[in-house]
């Protein structure tokens, strides 16, 4: 893509011509083989998600989030009451198909429409949900929303530095690394450094394929086993497209 330059000859970007807001995410459902996501309703996600996290008993999955755990129903109830109000962040629920129980939390936020930019976040997995094909394909309809059907032009994971799990996990999906904002906030009383990491519209069509090529039924042994990993086929297709994390 050719940079533009002005008439001193300073390159000031690329164009990005005919470009118009993109909406807001809709709260209608989305439906993959292994989970659907639903816009969080406590009436019929709360209790189910409150016992699906209780089987973290060590409460390990709350360390790095802002809030909780919550000891009692009541607290989580009030928790979702209230994000479930909230349009940004937007939350989300998600539904294993094979159970047809809520077993996770993600939402969308930080949402940019006039330059088409929006943030994964909030992410919560209990303990069922966690390693899971739904876990996975959970993160591609979320992302297949944002690009084919909204058309923004970057998705973005953030998360505290020390979380090593979930910057793993941002590199498996195909994100690429960003850098650290030092001292970025305080939560419960800490600090964190927050690790950046994106998604750009360029590199989509490709990723998009290397999640489909994994979602096939063909790609899986007996016992679920994924005969090529995730990793691969996101570094491959970032590779291919000459855009390297």
């Amino acid at each position: 893509m050719d940079l533009l330059h002005n008439e001193l000859g300073q390159p000031i970007g690329f164009p990005v011509p005919n470009w118009t807001p993109r909406a807001q995410p809709p709260r209608t459902p989305m439906e993959g083989r292994f989970c659907r996501i639903e816009a969080l309703d406590p009436e019929r996600h709360a209790a189910e998600l409150y016992e699906a996290v209780a089987e973290d008993r060590d409460g390990r999955s709350w360390t790095y989030m802002g809030y909780g755990p919550f000891p009692h129903y009541a607290d989580y109830r009030a928790w979702a009451d209230a994000a479930a109000k909230s349009s940004d962040p937007l939350f989300h629920a998600i539904i294993d198909l094979k159970s047809g129980k809520a077993v996770g939390i993600a939402s969308y936020l930080r949402i940019d429409t006039g330059a088409g930019v929006i943030e994964v976040g909030h992410i919560h997995y209990a303990p069922a949900l966690q390693r899971t094909c739904a876990a996975t394909e959970a993160m591609y309809l979320m992302m297949r929303r944002v690009f084919d059907e909204l058309g923004y032009r970057r998705y973005e994971w953030k998360c505290d530095a020390l979380n090593a799990p979930s910057r793993r996990a941002a590199l498996r999906l195909g994100f690429r690394y960003e850098g650290i904002f030092r001292q970025a906030t305080i939560y419960k009383g800490r600090n964190r450094d927050t690790a950046w990491y994106s998604i750009i519209d360029r590199e989509w069509p490709t990723l998009k394929h290397a999640f489909e090529v994994w979602l096939r039924p063909g790609n899986f042994e007996a016992d679920g086993t994924p005969r090529t990993k995730l990793s691969q086929l996101t570094a491959e297709a970032l590779a291919g497209s000459g855009l390297q994390r």
